[in-house]
C-alpha cells in the first residue's frame, strides 16, 4: 500500500496565554469567532475548545462575556404595580393516531379520561 501525503503537515503548540488572548479577542470590534480563527489559520471550534479548556483550568472565568448594566430604579419608587392578567382560553389539541385516526380536544381534559379514550380508539 502506497501512502502519499499532499500537503505540509504541521501542528502548532500554544501557550495558555496565547490561547487566552485569541479567545478574548473573539467579541472585540465585533470580531466574529470565525474571523478570529482565519486570522490565526485555524477552525472556530478550536477557538471554542479553548474556551471551554480554559474555563476549566480557571484561566477565563465562565462570566467573561456577561456584561453588567446599571438600573435606576429610584424612579420606579412610588409608581403603582400594574399587572395584566392574562386570559385562559383553553387551547384545542389534535393527537394524530395509527391508521389515519385523529382526536381534536380540549387541553382541560384529564389526563386518565384521555388515556381511556385514546385507548378505546386505537382498540376500534
Amino acid at each position: 500500500m502506497r501512502v502519499e501525503i499532499l500537503g505540509q503537515e504541521r501542528r502548532r503548540r500554544w501557550g495558555d496565554e496565547k490561547k487566552l488572548d485569541i479567545v478574548k479577542s473573539v467579541g472585540l470590534d465585533g470580531a466574529t469567532a470565525t474571523e478570529i480563527a482565519h486570522r490565526h489559520d485555524m477552525t472556530r471550534q478550536q477557538i471554542y475548545a479553548w474556551r471551554h479548556e480554559l474555563k476549566k483550568k480557571g484561566l477565563l472565568p465562565s462570566t467573561a462575556d456577561t456584561v453588567f448594566v446599571p438600573v435606576d430604579t429610584s424612579a420606579m419608587h412610588g409608581a403603582p404595580v400594574v399587572r395584566e392578567e392574562v386570559a385562559r382560553v383553553p387551547a384545542m389539541i389534535e393527537l394524530r393516531l395509527n391508521h389515519g385516526r385523529s382526536l381534536r380536544f380540549d387541553s382541560r381534559v384529564d389526563a386518565a379520561v384521555l388515556t381511556r379514550l385514546i385507548r378505546a380508539v386505537e382498540a376500534a
